[in-house]
């Protein structure tokens, strides 16, 4: 496994200010897995290669972000596994092979709009998840979304405007989260408390809402405070 540490963003000098960004995010997430959720760390595969990216935006005809392609040049997505549910929503980042299924499937047999690429979802399920929206020239090209079968695609958080909040910044408020011990803070400054990070019983990084008792069973530590 390869592993990114916090002098990476020292070495993407001269690379565009998200893919800097995107290198630093990930510089804080993996150190605070490594020190607290280490069955999370384990599951994070080694970085996707410029061909493979490149391949992957020739199959599905679509070229991805800046963020988005600095994220899968850090990790080809997380294996599945006890802890797999890193990001908010406890869900796990596609590999570019899965993505790329993922894609066809949601613009051939659901006939959805191209240009959104489904990048995240709980492992083992193909109903919802997140995307990020690399339609160019669109309002909200770059944005954060979360996507369902039957609900459709829609910007994340609503009410947050036709830009929607971008990926690098979702991450940094990631990174943020956990250093912090605290629920994710939408761009308007507004809690969201039903996405709170909560430590399993065996080292793994999960997204809860901690006030269902049927989602927060015995075993769980709620982070509340830095640790």
């Amino acid at each position: 496994m390869v592993m990114v540490v916090p002098s990476v963003a020292d070495s993407v000098f001269g690379m565009s200010d998200d893919t800097q960004r995107v290198a630093a995010a990930w510089g804080r997430i993996e150190t605070w897995l490594s020190g607290h959720a280490a069955a999370s760390a384990g599951l994070l595969r080694p970085p996707a290669g410029e061909a493979d990216i490149a391949a992957a935006e020739v199959a599905m005809g679509v070229e991805f972000t800046a963020a988005l392609a600095a994220w899968y040049r850090v990790h080809d997505g997380f294996d599945e596994g006890h802890g797999a549910g890193i990001l908010p929503s406890g869900m796990t980042m596609l590999p570019l092979a899965d993505l790329v299924d993922e894609y066809r499937m949601r613009t051939r047999d659901w006939e959805r709009e191209a240009g959104v690429l489904p990048f995240a979802r709980m492992a083992g399920d193909t109903w919802s998840g997140w995307y990020v929206d690399a339609r160019r020239g669109e309002p909200s090209y770059g944005g954060l979304g979360h996507w369902s079968v039957d609900g459709g695609d829609d910007l994340y958080p609503l009410g947050q405007g036709a830009g929607g909040w971008p990926l690098v910044d979702w991450l940094d408020e990631i990174a943020a989260a956990l250093e912090a011990g605290r629920c994710l803070r939408r761009p308007d400054g507004m809690d969201d408390k039903h996405d709170w990070p909560v430590l399993t019983g065996s080292q793994g990084l999960t997204w809860i809402d901690p006030r269902d008792p049927r989602l927060f069973p015995d075993g769980m530590i709620k982070l509340d405070g830095p640790r």
